[in-house]
């Protein structure tokens, strides 16, 4: 590794200005995580009013992840040539803008343009404004900023199905949308007004234009498989299909990325072992965390029988359990380290979803919810440990290429939670002859994701008993 690269300054920064900072992009990636979330709950209502069918509006939500997931790996060469923070604001502009197209959509081809441009807009935002704060801060203050950055992925998809019920039951499915344009506006004029302008030498060269066509159709095509995978939206050759077809162009783009001298996706990032650990062990963990928002409402509204709005207030517990755990993350790494912290505090956290699978309709409301506070915490202490001690020896000038890659598989392994979580209640569901999902099929479903979520554990603790000390500060405790 270049040794001027290990050798340059860190910035200076006060804690305030960090705080401030860290606000602006988790208010950003706070208004792109309810928006994912809150648009499922109003989907019958856009059906009744486009006059399509409910199945057929599954395409809004596709629409956005493939979009998505296309344009994330160009989001680091294109925040080095125009800059983290210009393309930070102009993302969060697109966002909103998209969003006031989605709101006045007369049909549902528009509405699906609009959710296309959308995605272009969080796709940008996303893994830039990680980008902008990792720019901002010091190692030392890399935990708490990512505590903050932690939040919003853990309240956003918990408080959009309450939020999107609510405004679908009371107003209209189109204020769905427009929830996101005070927050896009006041996003942008922030930005502008406390974010510094930091700006780094680009990597260099042209855009990998091949290397993009690649990531973008195997993004595509495995997104769109994973979207439709036993789900009976389309047939299941086609499914495959689309499998296979991004599976063999992931494998191309691999070949191709070793011989680019600027790949759009850098795969040697992964020869530095805390941003390899953070990507395969952080990558069963999301696996798991990502098949709860999915799973929990379902199992408390199909099966328990509750209203969305009571489901919503049970849930919530797992975001105040996130609240409360970012003043105590910096402490506890400090004192025991990246990989005492995370083998412990992985194996609570998956043990916390796998206990889901006891819950039953006569438990008290209040104890369901106590155990989803505990386990939110849990959670969002493993998110921050995670996504600081990725970062936490990639030299600078290689934050946006870390940022680009590490969006792209966050994106991958958050919808696999999704379909494996589908595909347990659909397979338990199927083999116990049930009609509809069963409290024991939701069981088994949180069992299953649980124990995945464990799996990550044997990998955190392969990590040196020394990682991420430059962050975590503990080594001026020893």
């Amino acid at each position: 590794m270049d040794v001027a690269l290990q050798t340059e300054l860190e910035p200076v920064t006060s804690n305030r200005r960090m705080r401030l900072t860290a606000v602006v992009v988790a208010t950003a990636m706070f208004m792109q995580n309810v928006d994912s979330t809150v648009i499922a709950t109003a989907l019958p209502a856009m059906a009744k009013s486009f006059h399509a069918d409910p199945l057929h509006m599954s395409v809004t939500l596709t629409s956005y992840l493939i979009s998505l997931s296309v344009f994330i790996p160009a989001s680091g060469w294109v925040a080095d040539h125009f800059g983290s923070r210009q393309v930070f604001r102009a993302a969060i502009v697109i966002f909103t803008v998209a969003s006031v197209l989605c709101g006045f959509a007369p049909s549902l081809t528009v509405l699906v343009a609009a959710r296309v441009l959308q995605g272009l807009g969080g796709a940008m935002m996303i893994p830039v404004g990680r980008l902008v704060l990792l720019r901002s801060v010091s190692k030392t203050q890399m935990i708490a900023a990512t505590s903050w950055l932690t939040i919003p992925s853990l309240i956003g998809p918990i408080l959009g199905p309450p939020l999107g019920g609510f405004i679908v039951t009371y107003f209209s499915w189109r204020w769905v949308f427009d929830i996101n344009v005070p927050i896009g506006i006041a996003g942008a004029i922030a930005v502008t007004l406390f974010i510094p302008d930091l700006r780094v030498a680009d990597r260099g060269g042209k855009l990998d234009l091949s290397g993009l066509f690649l990531t973008g159709f195997t993004m595509a095509a495995l997104m769109a498989g994973f979207e439709t995978l036993g789900r009976g939206l389309v047939p299941l050759p086609w499914t495959l299909t689309s499998l296979v077809l991004g599976t063999a162009a992931a494998v191309t783009y691999a070949l191709h990325a070793r011989s680019h001298p600027h790949p759009v996706l850098d795969f040697s990032l992964m020869r530095i072992p805390t941003f390899a650990n953070s990507i395969l062990a952080g990558s069963l963990f999301r696996i798991a965390v990502g098949a709860m928002p999915f799973l929990l409402p379902l199992m408390l509204q199909i099966s328990f029988g509750k209203s969305p709005m009571q489901s919503g207030l049970i849930t919530f517990a797992s975001a105040a359990g996130a609240l409360g755990m970012k003043p105590t993350a910096q402490p506890l790494l400090r004192r025991f380290g990246f990989r005492a912290t995370m083998t412990i505090n992985g194996t609570l956290a998956s043990g916390f979803i796998a206990l889901c699978a006891l819950f039953t309709p006569s438990w008290p409301a209040l104890l369901i919810s106590g155990l989803l506070l505990l386990g939110g915490f849990f959670r969002s202490l493993q998110f921050t440990a995670f996504n600081t001690i990725a970062y936490s020896d990639i030299p600078r000038a290689r934050m946006s290429a870390a940022t680009s890659l590490y969006s792209t598989v966050q994106q991958i392994t958050l919808t696999l939670g999704i379909v494996i979580g589908a595909a347990a209640l659909e397979v338990s569901a199927a083999l116990h002859h049930h009609s509809r999902a069963a409290v024991s099929d939701f069981g088994i479903a949180f069992l299953l994701v649980g124990i995945i979520g464990i799996l990550a554990v044997p990998i955190c603790y392969r990590l040196s008993n020394d990682a991420g000390e430059a962050v975590s500060g503990r080594h001026g405790m020893n």
